[in-house]
């Protein structure tokens, strides 16, 4: 029986508690890197030079004109004359060309701990624990059983 207070009191300090771990703050950056290519249309301007030529024949009137040019057709003294006069136009021209858009994007990963209130009233059994704490449960706990222990031994004959 001698022997059977120091196993209690082995036993209370190998007591099973909850582990408890701490939160690790981690900050992982993850880089992603995209590459677009688009095909874009556009607009170009081709302009056309400025040409005038005349030529003379033996026939009649003629005016001809368009958005490019401008012929005019006449007779002096029994020749014809004519003249074709390129007018100084813009035309757009569809052009395609390859646009190589790259674009990063960063991800960023952070964990955080906040302390965060309850706002619940304790029980009186977790009051009392925090007053006393729970080594002083433990000491009263095995006090009470080494008392309890010291009275069986005496009722037995």
């Amino acid at each position: 029986m001698r022997n059977v207070l120091p196993l209690l009191l082995l036993l209370a300090a190998s007591a099973c508690s909850t582990v408890r771990q701490l939160p690790t703050v981690t900050d992982s950056t993850k880089v992603e890197v995209r590459v677009v290519e688009k095909i874009v249309r556009d607009t170009a301007w081709l302009e056309l030079p400025a040409i005038v030529e005349k030529v003379q024949t033996l026939d009649t009137v003629s005016v001809l004109e368009n958005k490019y040019a401008k012929s005019e057709a006449s007779i002096r003294s029994g020749l014809l004359a004519h003249s074709l006069e390129v007018k100084p136009v813009r035309e757009p021209v569809s052009v395609e060309a390859r646009e190589i858009v790259r674009d990063s994007i960063i991800f960023r990963d952070r964990v955080q701990t906040q302390t965060v209130e309850v706002e619940r009233k304790l029980t009186w059994w977790q009051s009392l624990k925090m007053k006393t704490g729970g080594v002083a449960l433990l000491v009263i706990a095995l006090a009470i059983l080494y008392f309890l222990f010291n009275l069986l031994n005496l009722l037995k004959p």
